[in-house]
C-alpha cells in the first residue's frame, strides 16, 4: 500500500517524536527536585495536606516578635493577615530586622511552626551595603 520511503519517513518521525517526548519529560522530571514553592502565611492556612518538601515562606517580621537564643533565633512572619513561627539556628543577613521583608526557606511541620534552612533578607532597588556606604563617605 505505502512505499518504503513513505513508511522510513513516517519511521523517522515518530521516532524524533518519542525521543522529544522522553527528552522532556526527563528534563521536567529533574527539575521536579529543585523546584522550591513560595508561600505567604496565609497560602499556608490553606495546605490541605502537610507535605515534607521544602518550601520558602515570606511576608514581613512581626514588630517585636525577635527573640534570639544561644543557638536559635525565632521570630515570626507575618502577611498583616496571618502569622507564622519561625525558629532558625545560623546566622542572619545583616538586613534582617523586625518590621523588614524577610523570605525563608525550609520545611514546614505545621501550619503554625516553619523550621528554616535558609533566611533570606529583601531590600529595595537602592540599598547599598553598609561597609560599601562607609567606604565612599571616607573618600
Amino acid at each position: 500500500m505505502y512505499g518504503r520511503k513513505v513508511k522510513l519517513r513516517f519511521f523517522f518521525i515518530v521516532l524524533i517524536l518519542l525521543s522529544l517526548i522522553l527528552s522532556v519529560f526527563l528534563i521536567l522530571k529533574s527539575l521536579e527536585e529543585n523546584v522550591v514553592y513560595f508561600k505567604s502565611p496565609s497560602d499556608v492556612k490553606l495546605i490541605g495536606k502537610l507535605e515534607n518538601k521544602k518550601i520558602r515562606i515570606g511576608g514581613m517580621v512581626k514588630k517585636n516578635s525577635i527573640k534570639i537564643s544561644s543557638n536559635d533565633i525565632n521570630f515570626i512572619i507575618t502577611d498583616f493577615k496571618n502569622e507564622i513561627n519561625v525558629i532558625y539556628s545560623g546566622a542572619v543577613p545583616n538586613l534582617f530586622s523586625e518590621g523588614k521583608g524577610v523570605v525563608a526557606e525550609g520545611y514546614l511541620k505545621d501550619r503554625s511552626y516553619f523550621e528554616a534552612s535558609k533566611i533570606l533578607a529583601k531590600h529595595d532597588e537602592n540599598y547599598m551595603p553598609p561597609e560599601v556606604k562607609k567606604a565612599l563617605e571616607e573618600k
